[in-house]
């Protein structure tokens, strides 16, 4: 998964990324983005939504499939990118935070999914950057087709 994931903190502006969804529920928002894809929402995806509501009760949950950027197969649910904002998340470090997420998709994360980028905030913090980072571009292949040791 690497420093993409350990990365919690970033002030990168969205890349004109389409809105999927946007709704709100009892005053929390959630905003479902999608990269190129149509902005259908996948078994994988559905699954990462929910089990991170129930556990986290977030006033702001965005995911982003950004298998796309990647080199997998159309259509993938491999790579994702989430903004959780919890109460639940106050007094922890971002460590403790991202350990929450990983409990709460312990399935997906032994399974499908092969990267998951966390941003894990307090309200207080979502209020001061409200947008979700953004992934560099893949550069695809391994480190001996790049010619890296």
């Amino acid at each position: 998964m690497g420093a993409a994931v350990a990365k919690t903190e970033c002030k990168l502006m969205l890349s004109g990324q389409l809105v999927g969804s946007l709704f709100s529920m009892a005053g929390r928002v959630c905003v479902s983005r999608g990269g190129a894809r149509s902005g259908a929402i996948g078994p994988v995806e559905a699954a990462i939504r929910t089990k991170l509501e129930q556990a986290l009760n977030p006033e702001v949950l965005e995911l982003r499939n950004e298998s796309g950027g990647h080199a997998v197969p159309p259509g993938s649910e491999t790579h994702f990118r989430v903004a959780v904002v919890s109460s639940r998340f106050e007094g922890l470090s971002p460590l403790q935070r991202h350990r929450l997420v990983h409990a709460a998709l312990s399935e997906e994360l032994a399974g499908p999914v092969h990267a998951l980028a966390i941003q894990a905030r307090t309200p207080a913090q979502w209020r001061e950057n409200p947008q979700l980072d953004t992934s560099p571009p893949c550069l695809g292949g391994s480190k001996k087709t790049r010619g890296t040791p």
